[in-house]
Formats: structure tokens, sequence, C-alpha cells
């Protein structure tokens, strides 16, 4: 039997012709859930309602579409290395989660129709990213518990 995860189907190589196989269509969503990691960086026009209005607006499309919130950082405002709009700054947040790749473009379509979103950058993490994050969570945990 060979099994071709093109379009989520298996195809049944018994059969005797294309006809007459069978397609047998699978939910692979359930099975592959990626790790990605997104940080995106707000106007610092923004008042703090605004901007708490709008991080809890991409955690719900985010938890809407399947995903699973590991964690979530407000970084604060912080100077950027060259202007974008016209602004020298920007509240950065970071978003570190698990979902199927489909929840991901319709988040970024979602960061390019807002006008509060100055940037944003999403990667998928690999097992050593996924390490590195989880070690500077702990880090980060012990200095705001010391």
């Amino acid at each position: 039997m060979y099994i071709g995860f093109e379009n989520t189907k298996i195809y049944s190589t018994f059969a005797r012709s294309w006809q007459g196989a069978r397609v047998d269509t699978i939910n692979f969503n359930r099975f592959f859930m990626n790790h990605y990691e997104t940080v995106f960086i707000l106007n610092p026009v923004l008042s703090e309602e605004q901007i708490k209005e709008t991080v809890k607006k991409y955690e719900d499309i985010l938890v809407s579409k399947g995903a699973k919130m590991i964690s979530k950082e407000d970084w604060g405002l912080k100077k950027l290395a060259y202007a974008i709009q016209h602004k020298k700054s920007g509240f950065y947040h970071l978003f570190e989660y698990t979902t199927p790749g489909e929840a991901i473009n319709d988040l970024e379509v979602e960061f390019r129709r807002d006008e509060r979103i100055m940037r944003y950058l999403t990667v998928a993490l690999d097992k050593h990213a996924i390490a590195w994050a989880e070690r500077r969570r702990q880090r980060d945990n012990k200095k705001t518990t010391a």
C-alpha cells in the first residue's frame, strides 16, 4: 500500500485500475501540529488598553484555528533599528504555539489588514530552537521570581 501525503489522501495500490482505486481522506491536522514562534511590533501611539485588546484578538484567532498557546511574552516598548512608518519605537510581543500550518496563513492575513501592526515575523521552530525557547522561558521565570 502506497501512502501519499499529497492532498492528505491515502491511495491503495491493491486495486486493479486507477478508476477503481480506493481513496480515503484523513485529517492529518490532528497528527501534524508544528511548533511556531511569532513576534509582532505594535504601533507606539496605542494606549495600554488598545495593546491588550490587539494581543487578545490575535491570541483568539490562533486558538479558534486550533492552536495551543505555549507562551506569550510582552517585551515592552523598544527602540527600532530604523524607522518603520515614520516611527522610531514599537511595542514588541512574542507568541509561541503549536498549530496546523493553515492557521499561519490566516494569522498573517489579519496582521496585514491591521494598521496597528507595524511588522511581524513567524518562524517554524526545529527541535534545537524549541529546546532553546524552553531554556529561555525557565531563565526568565527565575529572574521574575528572584
